[in-house]
């Protein structure tokens, strides 16, 4: 018999696989030893040294379905109440870096896929277990990699990865979201240059990190317009009915009033505004070189999320007014949004599915990501692609922070029932 998720999960934890540098390989390896024991053929490929991907594929026909997650974890930062990397299990909660994003759906994957194995389960498809490396530097050594020299190792039908928000308690009903889309990237560098002199006589010189200074200031007091894709039409009218709600205040000019409104936690309700239109979020700051020394020369980072019909050439136009004339304005990561359809007959199995394991009072419904994932790839090599973030109706909603947080841990009944939730939506759609 396999190990129980939680002891994968724990046992995935263990392995520091901090990026940067990685150290993917690792995970991959202790894959391939859990699929060996079960009697699967697996593989590693590596692109770069410790940087490697675990495939593996179960079953044959015509039907393909793709899981999909990631080894790499984001780093720990200060400030933890316990040992990151120790994968405690401890009343029935397992802790550590990369308990929620995603070693925890990696582990339920790999549970759901040696389960059906176990039980000798009548494939009358595939089912493809991938584990990429990179996805938190933005994949290029993962994902992408795979579907740029080994396309034919990870094409399928559809794919379910990470990417949805924790379920929310509403009107008495818990609902689940399924992640149909992501907004974009438009990242930027913006630069300001000035002329440098001695710091004791300001007023000869032109300061270039008070010049940038106004310029980000101004900046972080942009509200762009808002845009309601059909997929978030439909969430934020769903999430007004079950509130007793005026559904009319669904529309482009009403969306803040109805944000204020809404009675949902304040952290879900900011999500659901960074649907709603681009934001720009100005990050990083450097200038100057030393205190008696006025600067030349600054920079800021800024991080932009675009929403569909929005590129960098409308980013700019949408600055240039606020900044002004003299501000550089360099971009370096474009992605734009990619979304599959929630009228796919694969959407509504998950969510009949989702339904069927979580009983009465459970509502499903489709949501779009402020954030990346790995998904963006799939989608545009024409891989339709949903998240899940499935959660017990038990689950404590303050884990929600501790993504790319401190302190990050799942509760072990949430984890099973995503266990539960992917054995049967690959069974149900490979017999």
């Amino acid at each position: 018999m396999h190990r129980s998720p939680e002891q994968i999960l724990s046992d995935l934890i263990q392995i520091n696989s901090t990026n940067p540098p990685g150290n993917e390989t690792a995970v991959a390896v202790y894959l391939k030893g859990l699929f060996k024991d079960a009697g699967v053929e697996s593989e590693i490929i590596e692109p770069e040294e410790g940087r490697g991907s675990f495939i593996a594929r179960i079953g044959s026909g015509p039907k393909k379905l793709l899981y999909l997650s990631h080894s790499d974890v984001v780093p720990v930062g200060e400030g933890w109440d316990f040992e990151p990397f120790s994968g405690m299990i401890k009343d029935g909660v397992i802790y550590g870096r990369g308990a929620l994003d995603c070693k925890d759906l990696m582990a339920a994957q790999v549970s759901a896929a040696l389960q059906l194995v176990e039980e000798n389960f009548s494939w009358q498809g595939e089912l493809i277990i991938a584990v990429t490396a990179d996805e938190e530097s933005g994949g290029h050594l993962g994902i992408e990699y795979l579907l740029q020299n080994h396309p034919d190792k990870i094409k399928a039908d559809y794919a379910v990865n990470e990417g949805a928000d924790h379920p929310v308690m509403l009107d008495g009903k818990m609902i689940y979201f399924l992640q149909v889309g992501e907004k974009g990237t438009a990242w930027c560098s913006l630069k300001a240059r000035g002329t440098s002199g001695h710091g004791s006589v300001p007023t000869d010189a032109d300061n270039a990190v008070v010049k940038l200074s106004r310029a980000v200031t101004r900046l972080n007091n942009y509200w762009a317009k808002t845009i309601l894709v059909p997929e978030v039409e439909k969430l934020l009218g769903s999430i007004a009915e079950m509130s007793g709600i005026d559904k009319s205040l669904v529309r482009p000019s009403e969306i803040d009033k109805l944000l204020e409104i809404i009675p949902l936690d304040k952290s879900f309700i900011e999500s659901l505004r960074s649907i709603t239109r681009m934001t720009v979020s100005p990050n990083m700051i450097s200038g100057g070189i030393k205190t008696n020394i006025v600067p030349d020369y600054c920079e800021a980072s800024v991080d932009i999320r675009i929403m569909p019909g929005q590129d960098c050439q409308y980013v700019e136009a949408e600055l240039r007014p606020i900044i002004g004339k003299e501000i550089e304005v360099e971009f370096n990561e474009y992605q734009p949004p990619t979304f599959s359809s929630s009228e796919e007959p694969f959407y509504k199995l998950m969510e009949k599915t989702t339904l069927d394991l979580t009983g009465v009072n459970t509502v499903c419904l489709p949501i779009v990501s402020a954030s990346m994932t790995d998904s963006k790839f799939l989608r545009r090599a024409g891989i339709p692609s949903f998240g899940i973030g499935h959660m017990d109706k038990g689950f404590n909603p303050e884990t929600r922070t501790t993504v790319h947080g401190k302190n990050e841990r799942i509760d072990a009944a949430s984890l099973h029932l995503k266990t539960a939730f992917l054995k049967e939506l690959a069974s149900r759609y490979l017999s």
